[in-house]
């Protein structure tokens, strides 16, 4: 079930849900808006011009508040908010249908595990021929949430569990999984 604006509200009150910082405009009917952070990470070049999942990505990560995405970039970004789910809660990540318009793509894997905790790090991608200037505290998305049948076995804690400013892939941390 995919939670009212009355419910988030509810669930904020109550400190099962948090959300901080938040005002009450980013509260919309089914989600609640997200805002741009000011941290912003690209992927540094490697000597072979190949990234393997094998190994650590490095990259370089600047704080601003105003970033130009440029045509064909992609950039990791962080969301202004950190958050706290509950166990049996779950969130979608959508982007903004006026910046999609635009050529900026939004994502973040598009999925928030029950239990999560932190900043959410988007995926920016630049699919315009203009470069796009992005400002921190920007509404760039939103979030749905969607309550489970039940709560989770096991909550996310994961190797994001607690994840501020844009974070990198660490898909190198577990080898054995595909």
């Amino acid at each position: 079930m995919i939670l009212s604006d009355k419910t988030i509200i509810k669930m904020l009150d109550e400190n099962s849900l948090v959300i901080k910082p938040i005002t009450k405009e980013q509260i919309q009917p089914a989600s609640v808006d997200i805002r741009l952070g000011n941290t912003f990470s690209i992927v540094d070049d490697t000597p072979s011009g190949i990234i393997t999942l094998e190994s650590k990505t490095n990259y370089k990560t600047i704080k601003t508040d105003t970033y130009l995405i440029l045509p064909g970039q992609f950039v990791l970004a962080t969301t202004m908010e950190y958050f706290e789910l509950p166990d049996n809660l779950t969130a979608f990540v959508e982007g903004r249908s006026s910046l999609g318009r635009m050529g900026l793509f939004i994502q973040n894997a598009g999925w928030v595990d029950p239990g999560f905790k932190g900043e959410i790090t988007l995926e920016l991608y630049n699919a315009n021929r203009c470069a796009i200037e992005l400002k921190c505290g920007r509404r760039v998305g939103q979030l749905v949430f969607a309550e489970m049948d039940d709560h989770a076995l096991n909550p996310y804690n994961g190797k994001y569990q607690g994840q501020t400013d844009a974070t990198g892939s660490r898909v190198f941390m577990d080898p054995d999984k595909f």
